[in-house]
């Protein structure tokens, strides 16, 4: 696409991202039904349903020619990243959006021809919205979002998944050691934002793909790697242990693991 319009479309993926946020929010207000996916910490609501049908919906209309793949299942099977493909998770923390009522966000990802293009990370309750991509720029609601220090693994904090840490899978305990500390807040969304923002040095998690294509697109266009934890590259259609971190840190973290 050219950049003008991938512009205008960055405009307007912004504002269904705020529109979606003003119906999260009076849906809080609501009674959830709520129902386990494949066990009792794997959760849905009403509320993931609802906004991704309405996200879908919206984007469809701004890109019909679009294949959309999301969470809950209202999108298209997509087998391929040939053309334009939307990646949609609704609601990432969907656990916090249940018991806390926080730290949850929302994420949609477009990829072009498989070329990360476009990446928004919502932090609903915080109110922060990472938006671009390595055409358009990143911005930190709508205001130039400059590229995080390429800080070391021993001079950060690392955002680390909790069943990881607790059973050392790639042993995520001494890379937590040779950090500063862990860090663990159950949304990979807001924990990617951290790692934007220079807050955290990097990001390890078992993740979906809906978990990390937003978060893919605003990280290496602000010159952070994203990678397989063996550092190998990422498959967009399938799941696995995904590190987002600095440079430096990704060095010092894949010598830990291999």
């Amino acid at each position: 696409m050219e950049k003008q319009a991938l512009e205008q479309l960055n405009q307007a993926v912004q504002v269904l991202l705020k529109d979606a946020r003003t119906q999260v929010l009076a849906a809080m207000g609501q009674t959830l039904t709520i129902d386990e996916k494949t066990s009792r910490k794997d959760l849905v609501t009403n509320v993931d349903r609802s906004n991704e049908n309405f996200l879908v919906q919206r984007l469809r209309q701004l890109d019909p020619q679009a294949r959309i793949l999301a969470e809950e299942g209202l999108g298209d099977q997509v087998e391929t990243l040939a053309g334009h493909v939307w990646i949609v998770d609704p609601i990432d923390g969907t656990m916090n959006f249940v018991h806390q009522r926080n730290h949850f966000a929302m994420m949609i990802g477009l990829y072009i021809d498989g070329e990360p293009t476009l990446g928004y990370i919502y932090d609903v309750m915080a109110d922060k919205l990472y938006a671009g991509g390595p055409i358009v720029g990143v911005t930190l609601n709508e205001r130039p979002l400059p590229a995080p220090r390429d800080a070391p693994l021993a001079e950060g904090l690392f955002g680390a998944s909790g069943p990881l840490l607790i059973h050392n899978k790639y042993q995520m305990q001494t890379i937590a050691q040779t950090s500063l500390g862990p860090r663990i807040l159950g949304s990979a969304g807001v924990q990617i934002s951290q790692v934007l923002a220079g807050e955290l040095v990097g990001y390890l998690s078992y993740l979906r793909p809906w978990d990390f294509a937003a978060g893919r697109v605003l990280a290496e266009s602000l010159g952070l790697v994203v990678s397989q934890v063996d550092g190998t590259p990422v498959n967009m259609l399938s799941s696995g242990a995904v590190l987002v971190a600095t440079k430096s840190a990704q060095r010092a973290i894949l010598a830990i693991v291999k």
